[in-house]
């Protein structure tokens, strides 16, 4: 890993506005940070959080209070309301058309890590519609690896209530929480010798550590798949299990990632 290479980033910009932003922040919201001290006060991190609301990427970066970038989607760029405001936030936006954009975004991911930065990711892939915590993918397992930077669980609540599914325009003066774990090192997991589950392994561990932060209940299913698969879990046994820890069943199947 270099830390001296530059990141596709305006990191003064994000600074910049970073700086307007916490004061509008904390007048308009109680937002209470807990575990500050799992943050580095440099050099990169991989921040992964759980992801309930729209908000959640404007509130973890005010709590950080250094620049943190996201990957997203490129059609953000089509909005006027979001074309500038998006990018100053540091979202780099990847065309998801054409060619494997997942290794677009993680090659973009790792080049923002290298230059010592810190870079946001949602684990779940997409935002929980039922509020449940979902299996995690493996992106931040695989940037950790490659990079060496460490991941930092991130739990995020109260965000969903400020601003829920649909809504256009958050809720104001409402609490806001966000809580910082302990650091996962890669270092951690190099007695595993199988790549894919050392991966798997790293990222059961990540979702451990952020369900017991945000507290949610676990459903051992993707966010981006079957809907049902969250409700029947609920219906059948009240609370939805977690997997076995730093173990996957289908971890080794090709499809696993």
């Amino acid at each position: 890993m270099s830390a001296t290479s530059s990141p596709p980033v305006d990191l003064s910009l994000q600074q910049a506005v970073l700086s307007l932003m916490g004061p509008v922040f904390s007048f308009l919201w109680r937002i209470k940070v807990v575990g500050r001290d799992h943050l580095p006060a440099e050099g990169p991190a991989i921040l992964a959080a759980n992801h309930n609301s729209v908000i959640d990427s404007f509130f973890l970066p005010v709590a950080v209070a250094r620049p943190v970038s996201f990957v997203g989607k490129a059609e953000y760029l089509d909005d006027w309301k979001t074309r500038r405001f998006f990018p100053a936030l540091g979202m780099i936006s990847i065309d998801r058309s054409g060619g494997d954009a997942s290794t677009r975004a993680l090659d973009t991911a790792a080049e923002i890590l290298d230059g010592g930065c810190l870079f946001g990711i949602y684990p779940e892939g997409t935002r929980s519609r039922t509020g449940l915590l979902h299996k995690g993918h493996t992106g931040a397992a695989r940037l950790s690896v490659r990079t060496g930077a460490p991941i930092i669980p991130v739990g995020i609540l109260g965000t969903r209530a400020i601003q829920p599914q649909g809504s256009s325009m958050p809720k104001c003066f409402r609490p806001a929480e966000i809580r910082f774990g302990r650091p996962i090192y890669p270092a951690e997991s190099t007695s595993v010798t199988d790549t894919r589950l050392r991966y798997r392994q790293m990222t059961d561990e990540l979702m451990f550590e952020i369900r017991a932060l945000t507290g949610q209940d676990y459903v051992n299913e993707y966010a981006t798949k079957s809907k049902s698969v969250a409700n029947e879990t609920l219906q059948t046994t009240g609370t939805p299990e977690m997997p076995e820890r730093r173990s996957s069943a289908d971890v080794l199947r090709p499809t696993g990632r």
